[in-house]
């Protein structure tokens, strides 16, 4: 294949455009603050998690004072009926002991529900740190997550706008390529990564490997205006100044 030397050169232009392009979407695919984010969603589900079951726990623990709190109202109730009882004086002496005896097991039985009582409002009064504690967290997690959110944004717009302009000038420079060169570029490039390259002090600038004596005398002999191709890489070897030929 033969093709201008300044048409060559030019393949380099080409060749560093699109290299930054890959380099643009490498990024894309690999932004710490899309990792981030991920961790920042996945920290935020958790915190939510732990703060509903916090609550629920809670509304358990509010249903279990509210019953707790009517079976005393109802065993109250049941002493000021005994004592109205003993007060009226219309009682046997047998009701009177019945009554005194049942005031006393009611008196116990209060103070029991009471103590149990007191021990959920302490547990529920636990709850209720837990919950502070653990919305503080959710807050927390939520700013960071908005954080990452927002530099990842901003990243990704930074990588759009270099990345539309790298694509205007590559729009403005495949024309300039017979369609043959241009079609050997882009099949090595779709192949192997990088299309054309420069040869530099006898090494390929694709793959970085130096070039052997008989390669090199071959490629020292071709017409400046014939293609010559990296024997490792398939690579095009661009020849200029620095190739030391």
């Amino acid at each position: 294949m033969k093709a201008e030397p300044a048409v060559q050169r030019q393949l380099l232009d080409l060749a560093k455009v699109d290299a930054e392009l890959n380099r643009i979407e490498h990024r894309r695919r690999t932004l710490p603050e899309q990792a981030e984010v991920v961790e920042g969603e996945r920290t935020l589900r958790e915190r939510k998690d732990a703060l509903v079951a916090v609550r629920l726990s809670a509304s358990d623990l509010d249903r279990d004072v509210t019953r707790q709190e009517r079976e005393i109202d109802s065993v109250r109730a049941r002493e000021d009926r005994d004592r109205k009882l003993l007060d009226s004086g219309s009682v046997s002496a047998k009701q009177l002991t019945d009554l005194e005896h049942e005031l006393e097991t009611l008196k116990r039985r209060r103070s029991a529900l009471e103590d149990d009582l007191l021990e959920l409002m302490e547990r529920r009064e636990a709850l209720e740190l837990d919950a502070q504690r653990t919305s503080a967290e959710v807050d927390k997690a939520e700013q960071a997550l908005g954080d990452a959110t927002r530099r990842r944004d901003e990243t990704l717009a930074d990588l759009d706008t270099t990345e539309a302009r790298r694509k205007a000038d590559r729009e403005r420079l495949v024309p300039r390529f017979p369609a043959d060169l241009l079609g050997l570029y882009e099949r090595v490039r779709a192949q192997k990564g990088i299309g054309a390259a420069l040869l530099r002090a006898r090494r390929c600038g694709a793959c970085q490997l130096e070039l052997d004596r008989n390669t090199v005398a071959e490629i020292k002999a071709a017409p400046e205006d014939e293609v010559v191709r990296c024997d490792n890489c398939g690579a095009i070897l661009v020849r200029t100044l620095e190739s030391g030929l």
